[in-house]
């Protein structure tokens, strides 16, 4: 296994992204070098990115509170109407689209998070619906950052592996092989065979 370095030293965005990285590790690295540490994993990675290009992304400055609208608005900014993911705003869109029970989605919290950090006041509840609907990019869930999950999935999806009885502990060892190290960090049966003696080992 190829040991994943520091991240003090590392030299480059392109060999940073040979490795696997954890969200708290990510937000510690930031944390490090003094910029943002907020937002999702997608968020904290190309924050790291413009660290590399020479760029510091600072935290978003917290605006002051302001009066919110009380009344819910299609053309309202989300900024201006006290916009939350509560049962008050959860019903509203159940009304709007007709969803019964509605439930917020990961592009919908993406957008919001978004919003919040670039103060975004021309985003309204119009465009969250939109986005809701599927006719709107303004924000999308990075689904990469599941990359276990997958690996997990996939490794349980080939019945070549069905003779591990503890199928969990079996890809936990493969993917502790391929997460600290620059392999591309998905499944395969490649990956079983290499590994055969210490899978087997620990599964008994």
């Amino acid at each position: 296994m190829e040991n994943r370095p520091d991240f003090g030293d590392i030299k480059s965005f392109d060999e940073f992204m040979k490795y696997y990285w954890y969200r708290k590790e990510l937000e510690q690295i930031c944390r490090d070098l003094g910029i943002n540490h907020s937002g999702t994993k997608q968020e904290l990675i190309a924050y790291i990115q413009e660290y590399f290009n020479g760029n510091l992304i600072s935290g978003p400055k917290r605006a002051k509170p302001g009066k919110a609208t009380k009344e819910i608005s299609r053309d309202c900014p989300l900024l201006d109407c006290g916009f939350s993911f509560n049962a008050r705003f959860r019903a509203y869109f159940q009304e709007q689209t007709g969803v019964e029970p509605f439930k917020f989605t990961a592009d919908m919290a993406t957008a919001w998070r978004k919003v919040k950090q670039e103060q975004d006041h021309t985003f309204t509840v119009q465009d969250m619906l939109d986005l809701y609907a599927g006719n709107s990019d303004y924000a999308k869930y990075d689904h990469s950052c599941c990359q276990w999950n997958q690996f997990l999935k996939d490794f349980c999806a080939d019945e070549r592996n069905q003779n591990f009885q503890n199928k969990m502990k079996a890809a936990s060892i493969l993917w502790k092989q391929v997460r600290g190290s620059s392999k591309p960090k998905v499944y395969s049966y490649e990956l079983v065979k290499a590994y055969w003696d210490e899978i087997c080992g620990y599964t008994e």
